[in-house]
């Protein structure tokens, strides 16, 4: 099992660091990458290559303004690939778009080129979607998963009424 997580700058590192925290919460390897479709772009080619190479499964990909990261790296192979749209530039000032933008690049991809996404700089989410694509083949990811589920379940405060 192997998850790759790549983002476009320093500046995403502590928003992708919680797809890191999920994926290592239930035992599943990952490499992270800064790396740009833009600035690089043939090194996040070569990069591609490697990661199909090396045995990984699932690519998250976190990306702000345009948000072209997730899509470029899906129209260079047929690996699972997950958006994770994030508030970054203007987005991050008053008056901004709050990742909008970012949302609408990745969810918006052209036929036949889909990238999954998840919400606005919620990579914990990109994680938990790239670990039950995993599961689907391994049996013991599987059983982390629905073990976590049903103790979500136990933990929560139910129905009997709050005091406010």
């Amino acid at each position: 099992m192997k998850v790759a997580i790549i983002f476009g700058s320093q500046s995403d590192k502590e928003i992708m660091k919680k797809a890191a925290d999920v994926l290592r919460g239930v035992g599943v390897e990952y490499s992270a990458h800064i790396l740009s479709a833009h600035r690089v772009p043939e090194l996040l080619t070569k990069t591609i290559r490697e990661l199909e190479a090396s045995g990984t499964e699932v690519i998250i990909a976190g990306a702000g303004l345009a948000a072209h990261l997730p899509g470029v790296i899906a129209s260079q192979t047929l690996l699972p690939v997950i958006g994770v749209p994030l508030t970054a530039g203007s987005g991050a000032s008053p008056g901004g778009l709050a990742g909008m933008d970012a949302l609408f690049s990745i969810v918006q991809m052209p036929k036949p080129i889909p990238v999954a996404a998840v919400g606005i700089d919620n990579a914990a989410n990109a994680a938990q979607l790239a670990c039950q694509i995993l599961a689907l083949k391994y049996p013991e990811l599987k059983t982390k998963l629905e073990n976590a589920r049903v103790k979500m379940k136990e933990n929560f405060a139910g129905p009997e009424g709050v005091e406010l």
